[in-house]
């Protein structure tokens, strides 16, 4: 079985990550990568493996996680991350509409969190 990097999935999740932060600044978090190598990353660009690699500590989250072609834990991926991912994907909404209800996602799962507590 072939095993390829779903480079939508790290975009969406980068994004989300990075929320309003400039390229530049969550660049220089990460650490060793350029602004316009995230912003490549970002448009779905797959990165060399040591970005890939800083990318995936920075998000907090296994390489194995946007290896696509293995047998790979739906655990490893969050419900929210799940949906942004999903809204990130969309076709149909412009960017404003996405960022809104991305934002309205951050939202809900903060205050389930709180709840929680």
């Amino acid at each position: 079985m072939e095993s390829t990097l779903n480079s939508e999935l790290l975009a969406s999740m980068l994004k989300s990550r990075r929320g309003k932060m400039g390229l530049r600044d969550t660049a220089a978090e990460i650490g060793g990568i350029s602004s316009a190598t995230l912003s490549r990353v970002e448009q779905g660009n797959l990165p060399d493996v040591e970005t890939f690699i800083r990318l995936c500590n920075w998000l907090g989250v296994s390489t194995e996680t946007f290896i696509t072609g293995e047998k790979i834990e739906a655990a490893d991926i969050s419900e929210k991350e799940k949906i942004v991912f999903q809204l990130r994907s969309s076709r149909e909404l412009d960017t404003d509409t996405i960022n809104a209800m991305v934002h309205m996602v951050d939202m809900a799962f903060t205050k389930s969190k709180r709840d929680a507590q």
